[in-house]
């Protein structure tokens, strides 16, 4: 298990500047919102123009800049078949035809294509639903249960028109199938699901919360904590999840459903918030509406309590207190739902047992509405919720359509919540950003036979870190994973580095440069760090793999070499684990050799266990010999050592200064050579620098 070592944040010298990329973006900000205006009778109405429609935002009158109709009836998708436009549909095709008395003629074998990515003109008068079953909030009979209902659905209300794909989240967001009109695949798709894949533990009584309360009073609160942390991590996974799906949908330029079955969450959504609004707003732009479910049902409150809980004691029960706790803690498990469903244009069901009535509100919703788009007139990207209000100028007509959107929201008015769970984004993420240049490197030093120090240092040019004015402080944030090979995470460290004001005319020539450490034993991992300058918010990060090596089988154990430019005085209480840290100077590494003649050079390493005959003192020999190519430029006085500087790690500790203004511009490698005459053994490491 790593532990987090020392931090230290300075500015050295750095040659050579960035030249600032050039970005092109657009303010306009398009809204786009689907409605549904019914008569008195619920018939959608149909003929409006964009002349009857009204649309506001937080009040303010906006202009419709696009208006559609949209209906899927069996002509428009007869239409569209007959056209060839639909890929790897053929059987569905056909026994639809056999199911009507219609003849349907196969294509040639030349024009079979294999499936690709579908077109707009391929989801003409089609309803796109995907089923997504939340398997980690659901016990087993609830995963039979939704299983049960969506292959009713499939047998006897699928039609023509629907393109159905089917996923699941457990531990992850798996994909069963992709969209398809074949009826024969998704029940196929559905039977993969099992009714033991439902992972979820049942739910505490409402009854115990009093037991629970005192036992948070007591050496069992960390338990109580532990899973209510456990809910709150499960229901980030599902609701980004639902992000993920919203967002792969957002290039299709039509309506859109999710159903989503679910067993509740057992936290509120307001546990969840930032994690809620992401999976909300990339709903909303992506035009897709939640149709939440909940999967267990009607529920019954007892308030004595049912056969699988002891009878109550005390007064809750005459009170009428615990069967207030009972329905607090149902509907607390229903609050993400029903928020999911109302900020989307959706809709929850929640405590009935007919589920059927859900997939008849998506076609519903779905057969015939207007789909109008506006510029939104507030260009502020502040990351509030824009309420939207679209009237009909007709008298008796009622319109349904969604609240509203959370607009964009730029780094000045970013929370830091939302800050924080940027970062730990992309940490996670298998693509993150590069726009901030970042550059990591990790050395080590032994400390014990099976225990390693490990420095981990990371650059930012200043040049590429903008400063607002002189006046305010600059600020960068760090955040960084060091895994082993198996991805499982062994060190962590997080650090804000503050830079004080009036550095800003100074960064264009100099580096920023954070250090930390963790402890490791031998083996193969990796480190990832990511890090944001607080300005403008852009972002960069780097990852490096870290070889710890086994000493023990290395002829001579020598350590990783360090060169660096510059020593800084540091504060240290104790004894520093730090090797790089020695009578309070830390030696401050150059990542990227790259060097100007005003400098100097230092170059340090440590060599282990050294050679020892009967008790006499080790005899170790080493210098520094540079080359331009194949020529030697230059070579440092052999320098002997007869003493153990480390007892503890039993280690001997050399550090070489040398200008660099010995040498010409240029390339160069430095090759050290260690002999250790006692054992008989030598060792010869390199290493590549610049001279500018």
């Amino acid at each position: 298990m790593a532990a987090a070592g020392g931090v230290t944040s300075i500015i050295t010298n750095a040659q050579g500047d960035n030249q600032p990329r050039k970005v092109f973006r657009s303010g306009l900000n398009l809204v786009s919102v689907d409605v549904i205006v019914r008569d008195k009778s619920g018939a959608v109405v149909r003929g409006l123009t964009a002349s009857d429609f009204e649309v506001r935002e937080d009040g303010r009158p906006q202009d419709i800049s696009s208006f559609s109709f949209e209906e899927i009836t069996n002509k428009a998708l007869a239409a569209v078949e007959s056209a060839g436009l639909l890929v790897g549909v053929g059987e569905r095709v056909a026994e639809d035809a056999k199911r009507t008395g219609a003849t349907a003629t196969p294509p040639p074998a030349a024009a079979v294509e294999p499936p690709g990515p579908m077109t707009s003109d391929m989801l003409a008068g089609r309803r796109l639903i995907t089923l997504v079953f939340d398997v980690s909030s659901m016990q087993p009979d609830d995963v039979q249960r939704a299983i049960d209902s969506a292959r009713k659905y499939v047998d006897e209300k699928m039609t023509p028109a629907d393109l159905i794909a089917v996923t699941t989240v457990g531990s992850t967001l798996s994909v069963l199938t992709d969209f398809t009109a074949d009826r024969a695949k998704v029940s196929n798709a559905l039977a993969t699901i099992a009714y033991t894949d439902g992972t979820a533990t049942e739910a505490p009584e409402a009854s115990t919360a009093a037991t629970d309360e005192a036992a948070a009073a007591t050496d069992d609160a960390s338990t109580t904590t532990d899973t209510a942390e456990l809910d709150m991590f499960n229901n980030d996974v599902r609701l980004r999840a639902l992000k993920t799906i919203a967002e792969s949908l957002s290039s299709i330029e039509q309506k859109k459903a999710i159903l989503y079955f679910s067993a509740g969450m057992q936290r509120s959504g307001q546990d969840n918030q930032v994690e809620l609004r992401s999976a909300i707003n990339a709903a909303v732009r992506a035009n897709v509406s939640i149709y939440a479910i909940d999967i267990r049902g009607l529920q019954a409150v007892v308030p004595g309590g049912d056969a699988r809980q002891a009878s109550g004691r005390g007064q809750d029960m005459f009170s009428g207190r615990g069967v207030q706790q009972q329905f607090a803690q149902m509907a607390s498990s229903q609050d993400t739902l029903t928020s999911l469903a109302a900020d989307t244009g959706g809709r929850a069901f929640t405590d009935s047992n007919d589920f059927g009535e859900a997939f008849a509100r998506v076609q519903r919703d779905m057969s015939a509405y207007y789909l109008l788009g506006y510029s939104s007139s507030n260009a502020a990207k502040d990351g509030r919720f824009r309420r939207i209000q679209v009237h009909v100028k007709r008298d008796g007509l009622r319109v349904e359509a969604r609240a509203g959107y959370y607009a964009d929201r730029d780094f000045t008015h970013t929370s830091r919540t939302d800050r924080d769970a940027q970062m730990e984004e992309q940490l996670f993420a298998a693509m993150s950003p590069t726009d901030l240049p970042v550059l990591v490197t990790g050395s080590w030093f032994r400390l014990a036979a099976d225990k390693y120090y490990v420095p981990i240092a990371l650059t930012v040019p200043g040049s590429a870190v903008p400063v607002a004015n002189d006046k305010d402080q600059v600020t960068l944030d760090v955040l960084g994973m060091v895994r082993d090979e198996r991805g499982f995470p062994v060190g962590r460290f997080r650090e804000t580095l503050k830079l004080p004001p009036g550095t800003g005319k100074t960064l264009a020539g100099k580096q920023i440069l954070y250090q930390s450490g963790v402890t490791l034993p031998p083996g193969r991992f990796a480190v990832k760090v990511v890090v944001r300058e607080n300005t403008n918010g852009t972002m960069g990060s780097f990852e490096a793999p870290v070889v710890v090596p086994e000493l023990k089988q290395a002829p001579m154990k020598v350590s990783s070499v360090i060169l660096s430019t510059q020593l800084q005085p540091v504060a240290v209480k104790g004894k520093s684990t730090n090797p790089l840290v020695r009578d309070g100077v830390q030696l401050l590494p150059n990542l990227t050799h790259v060097v100007g003649r005003d400098q100097k050079l230092f170059f340090y390493y440590e060599v282990y266990d050294p050679g020892e005959v009967n008790g006499s003192s080790p005899q170790l020999r080493t210098s520094l010999a540079f080359y331009r190519g194949k020529v030697k430029v230059f070579e440092t006085p052999v320098v002997e050592k007869t003493t153990i500087d480390a007892p503890d790690r039993h280690a001997a500790l050399f550090q070489f200064e040398v200008p660099a203004s010995e040498f010409k511009p240029g390339l160069y490698t430095c090759q050290i050579n260690i002999v250790d005459t006692v054992a008989g053994k030598f060792d010869f490491p390199r290493m590549l620098f610049v001279v500018r």
